[in-house]
C-alpha cells in the first residue's frame, strides 16, 4: 500500500463523521464514493420542504459535500427557492441569467462549441469577500452520452497533508482574481470572438475585484478544516515570489484532485446537484462535442472564509 493510500484510507475510517449512520425519517441517502457525494430520493423539490425534511436534507448537504437528487420538474422560481433555503442567492455580473431570472445563469455548451463552461477543476465565485456557500445546478437538455461532472473533496485533500505541509500552510493567504477567468481578455480572445466558447463572457468592471482568503479555511458549519485554493481563481500566494506562489500551488492542484477524493455524477434528465463550495473542487468533463448540454446554476452566497 502506497504512503498516499493507507493517509486516504484512515481519512475515510476515522476523521468523517457519519451523520449518515444516524439514520434519516423522510429521505434516503444512498453515498456514491467512498470519498463524497450521495444521492438523495424521497424528495420533491417542486413542493416547499417542511422544516423537518430540509433539516435532513441539510444534513446529508454537510456531511457528504455534493448531494444530488433525480427526476425533478420545477420551474426557475421553484429552483431558486430551494436554493434560498440555503442563503441569498448570487447574481454573476459576467454571464447573463436567463429572461426573467438574473440569478439563474445558463450552463450551455451547442453543437457548434468546442469548449464547454467552466472547464477546469475550481470552486465557484472565489474571487469576492464572502464567497459561495453552495451551487444547484438543474439538467434542462442532455446529450446522449457524456457530460459528467467530477467532484473533489477539500476536506481529505488537507487531511492527508503532510504534517510539515499542514504547518507551512497554516496562517498563509491565497489571492483570488476574478479576472483570472472573466478579464477583458477572456472577452476578446480568438476563441470568445469566433463564438468556439460555450458562454460569451459580458464586461464588468468588478473583473478587477480580488479577495485574499486562507489556503486552509474552517468550514463554518462542520468545524472542519478544508483545502481553499483552485487553478482557476487562485492567482497566487501573500507575502511569497510568484517562483515559490506558482510551485507550492502547483503541487496543491495536482494534490486536491487526487482520484481518490472524487466521485463522478452522470446526469440524467430532470437530475439535480448541490455542492459545499466551503469544501469541494468541480469538473465539467466536455466530452460530447457536437451535442447539445444545457443546466441551469443558482449560486448561493456564504460568509467571510477563516
Amino acid at each position: 500500500m502506497s504512503a498516499m493510500s493507507g493517509l486516504v484510507e484512515d481519512v475515510l475510517l476515522g476523521s468523517h463523521t457519519n451523520y449518515a449512520a444516524d439514520g434519516y425519517r423522510l429521505i434516503e441517502v444512498e453515498p456514491l464514493s467512498g470519498a463524497l457525494g450521495a444521492e438523495i430520493s424521497g424528495v420533491d423539490l417542486s413542493e416547499d420542504l417542511s422544516d423537518d425534511q430540509f433539516e435532513e436534507v441539510h444534513r446529508a448537504f454537510l456531511d457528504h459535500c455534493v448531494i444530488f437528487f433525480r427526476d425533478q420538474n420545477l420551474t426557475p422560481e421553484q429552483h431558486k427557492a430551494f436554493a434560498r433555503r440555503f442563503g441569498e442567492l448570487h447574481v454573476n455580473p459576467f454571464i447573463p441569467g436567463i429572461e426573467g431570472h438574473p440569478e439563474i445563469i445558463p450552463i450551455a455548451k451547442e453543437p457548434e462549441d468546442r469548449y464547454s463552461v467552466g472547464h477546469g477543476w475550481h470552486s465557484d465565485v472565489t474571487f469576492t469577500e464572502k464567497p459561495s456557500l453552495g451551487s444547484v445546478l438543474y439538467a434542462r437538455e442532455l446529450p446522449p452520452h457524456g457530460g459528467d461532472t467530477l467532484f473533489a473533496n477539500m476536506y481529505m485533500a488537507y487531511e492527508t497533508l503532510s504534517e510539515g505541509m499542514k504547518d507551512l500552510l497554516d496562517g498563509v493567504y491565497a489571492v483570488h482574481r476574478a479576472g483570472a477567468a472573466f478579464g477583458p481578455d477572456k472577452l476578446t480572445s480568438e476563441e470568445a470572438v469566433d463564438g468556439i466558447k460555450a458562454v460569451k463572457f459580458q464586461y464588468s468592471p468588478e473583473t478587477e475585484q480580488s479577495a485574499e482568503h486562507p489556503v486552509i479555511r474552517t468550514h463554518p458549519e462542520t468545524g472542519r478544516k478544508a483545502l481553499y485554493v483552485n487553478s482557476t481563481f487562485t492567482v497566487g500566494l501573500r507575502n511569497m515570489r510568484q517562483v515559490e506562489s506558482d510551485t507550492l500551488l502547483s503541487f496543491l492542484y495536482q494534490h486536491a484532485t487526487n482520484p481518490e477524493f472524487t466521485c463522478r455524477f452522470r446526469w440524467t434528465d430532470g437530475a439535480m446537484a448541490m455542492w459545499d463550495n466551503r469544501c469541494t473542487q468541480h469538473y465539467p468533463i466536455n466530452d460530447y462535442h457536437g451535442q447539445r448540454r444545457i443546466l441551469h446554476r443558482v449560486t448561493i452566497l456564504g460568509d467571510k472564509p477563516f
